[in-house]
């Protein structure tokens, strides 16, 4: 019988939640439970991680779980990671709903640098406006250049910010061009720091980047173990039937 886990937290996982639902296909959804008030889905949930390689592998075992679609945000390195080498532990089938990451264009003035530590050792020199786009998770790996001012842009009200110049707007997407340049704008924003987290929900700050002539820090995303990657549910959906799943259409 086909029991399907999906690691979750990004659009697109909550885009496939929902086809499967609509089509009667069992599926357990997991959060890693970073986001406070993460939205209601209409499959089974669960919050929190696994215990590593060995808690997610006796997870799929356990609660026989036949397959598993990796949709968690393209910087989850360690939970991609451990989802291979658990599947491969399990003989379960992986496979990865990952949004395609953001090219420059032309106009673009970025700044391309390997992970979290190198885009704080760029940061180095006199003051800027940054706006700090990265999620809350590595605001105290920036406090190493507290001579900026630092617009932060998180989904939940944070309990302390460990940056001494910053101020922190609470706000989910998706967001618009206009929207982020009008934002820029008010805070005379300098440079904006990004993860390379590519779709569209959080795309607009590199268009009102682009529009404005304001450079861009862009933080390349994570080398994985080779795994199957696909980039819609249309293919996600396709990959099931062809593993077995019948997905009573």
């Amino acid at each position: 019988m086909t029991n399907l886990l999906i690691l979750g937290g990004t659009t697109e996982a909550n885009a496939l939640v929902k086809t499967l639902a609509d089509q009667g296909i069992p599926a357990t959804y997991s959060y890693a439970g970073r986001v406070d008030n993460p939205r209601p889905q209409p499959l089974p949930v669960r919050v929190g991680g696994f215990g590593g390689v060995e808690g997610l592998t006796r997870y799929l075992t356990d609660h026989a779980i036949t397959h598993v679609v990796d949709a968690t945000h393209p910087f989850a390195a360690q939970m991609s990671t451990n989802a291979i080498s658990a599947c491969r532990e399990a003989g379960v089938p992986l496979v990865a709903l990952t949004r395609p990451a953001w090219r420059a264009h032309d106009e673009d003035r970025w700044q391309h640098v390997s992970d979290i530590g190198a885009a704080v050792t760029a940061l180095s020199g006199p003051k800027r406006r940054v706006f700090l786009a990265v999620g809350r998770l590595h605001l105290e790996d920036f406090a190493a250049q507290p001579q900026h001012h630092f617009l932060l842009r998180l989904v939940d009200e944070p309990d302390a910010l460990p940056l001494p110049d910053c101020e922190a707007i609470v706000s989910r997407g998706p967001f618009t061009e206009a929207g982020d340049r009008a934002l820029m704008l008010q805070h005379g924003i300098e440079l904006v720091v990004s993860k390379n987290s590519g779709g569209n929900g959080a795309r607009a700050k590199l268009d009102a980047a682009r529009a404005l002539g304001v450079p861009v820090l862009m933080i390349d995303r994570p080398t994985l173990p080779q795994r199957t990657e696909l980039s819609n549910v249309t293919q996600v959906l396709d990959w099931l039937a062809h593993s077995g799943v019948n997905l009573g259409v």
